[in-house]
């Protein structure tokens, strides 16, 4: 059986289907066994303010889905709208490949990995958009 494993630093706040839990003093590690839990480390929130680029809004969606905001239903196309969009636009071999996992994930109702695989085109629409962390 696969789970997820989370390595959490002393302090850091992980949201695990609603609710925020906060590791102890010293670093830690959580197996999570439930298929399919929402999980989303607070550290890598995207706040409601910086979804202002296309891969973000995309990301925030997804974040939206982990966090028990919005539905799967109500996430799920408008995440496969911005998937489809990006790809007009990101058409090198990398990121088809990291937007085609993402559109398998969504597919697949796993939006945590969905959210992971977006998050890796953050890098490339920095450098695209000539931002330097102002985003952030």
């Amino acid at each position: 059986m696969t789970c997820l494993v989370l390595k959490l630093g002393p302090r850091e706040r992980v949201l695990v289907n609603g609710a925020v839990i906060e590791n102890g003093d010293r670093r830690s590690r959580l197996s999570i066994l439930t298929p399919k839990a929402n999980i989303l480390r607070l550290r890598d929130a995207i706040r409601p303010d910086e979804a202002n680029t296309p891969v973000r809004r995309v990301c925030y969606i997804a974040q939206l889905v982990l966090s028990g905001d919005v539905s799967e239903d109500d996430a799920g196309h408008q995440i496969m709208q911005g998937i489809e969009q990006l790809s007009q636009v990101l058409r090198d071999e990398d990121s088809r490949a990291t937007l085609t996992a993402a559109t398998e994930a969504v597919a697949a109702a796993d939006f945590y990995r969905a959210l992971k695989r977006l998050r890796g085109l953050l890098p490339r629409e920095e450098r695209l958009f000539g931002l330097s962390g102002e985003t952030r």
